[in-house]
């Protein structure tokens, strides 16, 4: 893995102890020893099939197949076929089967492309070869045809940022299928995420021991250290933590030793800048790690959500509101849109739209009542609209995430730069019925 040699980023003073408190991660199993492999899906781009389309659009197929090939090819953690080396398959015979048996790929990525008129369709699907070559995702595209370079690039955006985390999220259900007797690095990985992302308490530090594993497996795998990272984020965030200083200066040195390990690994980068935004409360330097990772991949969605989460802090309240729609665009169906969305109730509140904070808090915290980092912002909004009956709902499910939260705790870890938006957030909530505490 790469090192940098000089320039390394550093978050903490020194690497601290880890917290006694939490549980050790689980002892491998004794059969057999378990191997410290990386793994990662292998996706291939079939040419698109023109449809009804002139010799002047013939371009169109190879150009959309090498955009998306060049754009996943930026997610560290996929494998891309060459789109050269499936060209020489006749698209009249082909046989996914035969495909993946060729190449070894686990998943396909084709499509369609027709003409009516002076706009475009574009039909994209994912096959799972894995799966009985089952459709695991599909979307069509209706695009006017002025300028066919900007439309190869925005199909091409788009649809790489979607099936990322479908293609994780895939990954992660058929490896927990699977013993443990011989999981990997990468394996223990795609078992930690779902469950981080439930967001509920025992589950989470189950999350724990996989990563804790992974790490133990392969010390060289950038992913495992940039996901513990996040996990002691949130681990903090949802005011878990027993030693919450303790946490917070783990997540700093899984953030640091991730984007040591890889330096190109713009998730690794983004999710660092976020560690320094909002737990450091540096929102400036996390900026500058949100800007190289949108650098190194301009199609990651989590980096424009985050890089607006940044904004916020600092109160560039237009700045933030360009980013985190620009995510929105980039992945309308996000299968983690709860966490990610949470930065449009923290944006209308600012902007003292109480109502719209109110609305998606309302619809967000319907797909998951277990993150206290929305229903804060959520109830602040209520607090402010004196909707006293529904404040009391979303206070009781905040309380039984955060028993002993109070304006006091909020104030202690809140990352906003503006004393003012900081204050703002605090009366909403202390109008909505969180006590001052000390």
């Amino acid at each position: 893995s790469a090192r940098p040699s000089t320039g390394s980023i550093s978050l903490i003073a020194n690497p601290p102890e880890a917290e006694a408190s939490l549980p050790s991660p689980p002892p491998a199993p004794e059969a057999r020893e378990l191997r410290p492999v990386r793994g990662g899906a292998r996706v291939g781009i079939m040419p698109f099939q023109m449809v009804g389309t002139s010799a002047d659009d013939a371009h169109l197929a190879p150009g959309l197949a090498g955009e998306m090939t060049t754009a996943l090819s930026r997610f560290r953690w996929m494998m891309v076929v060459l789109i050269g080396s499936l060209d020489r398959l006749p698209l009249d015979r082909r046989d996914e089967s035969s495909i993946r048996k060729a190449f070894g790929l686990d998943f396909l990525l084709d499509g369609s492309v027709q003409r009516v008129g002076n706009r475009l369709r574009v039909t994209v699907r994912l096959i799972d070869l894995r799966d009985g070559n089952q459709v695991v995702w599909a979307r069509r595209f209706d695009r006017q045809t002025r300028d066919l370079l900007t439309l190869q690039d925005e199909i091409a955006a788009e649809v790489v940022a979607q099936i990322d985390p479908e293609i994780l999220l895939i990954e992660a259900k058929r490896v927990a299928t699977r013993p443990l007797l011989d999981a990997t690095a990468y394996d223990m990985v795609l078992r930690a995420l779902p469950l981080i992302w439930r967001m509920e308490r025992e589950p989470y530090m189950v999350a724990r021991q996989y990563l804790a594993k992974a790490i133990e497996l392969d010390p060289e795998f950038a992913s495992a250290h940039a996901w513990y990272a996040v996990w002691h984020v949130i681990y903090v965030g949802q005011g878990w933590a027993s030693d919450p200083a303790a946490a917070l200066a783990e997540a700093g040195h899984y953030a640091e030793r991730a984007i040591l390990l890889d330096p190109q690994d713009a998730k690794a980068l983004t999710i660092a800048g976020h560690v320094r935004a909002f737990l450091y409360r540096r929102p400036e330097d996390g900026l500058a790690l949100h800007e190289k990772a949108l650098m190194v991949n301009p199609n990651l969605a989590m980096a424009w959500a985050l890089s607006g989460a940044a904004h916020i802090y600092l109160g560039n309240l237009d700045e933030a509101e360009r980013n985190i729609s620009r995510y929105k665009r980039l992945s309308p169906l996000d299968p983690h849109a709860f966490f990610y969305d949470t930065l449009f109730v923290v944006l209308a509140l600012l902007k003292r739209d109480y109502e719209t904070a109110v609305v998606v808090g309302r619809t967000l915290s319907q797909m998951n009542a277990s993150f206290s980092n929305l229903l804060k912002p959520y109830l602040a909004a209520l607090g402010h609209l004196h909707l006293d009956r529904e404040a009391a709902i979303v206070r009781a499910k905040l309380l039984a995430v955060e028993p002993n939260f109070t304006i006091a705790k909020f104030r202690a870890g809140a990352p906003y730069a503006r004393q003012q938006d900081q204050d703002h957030i605090a009366y909403g909530l202390g109008l909505a019925g969180i006590p001052p505490g000390e």
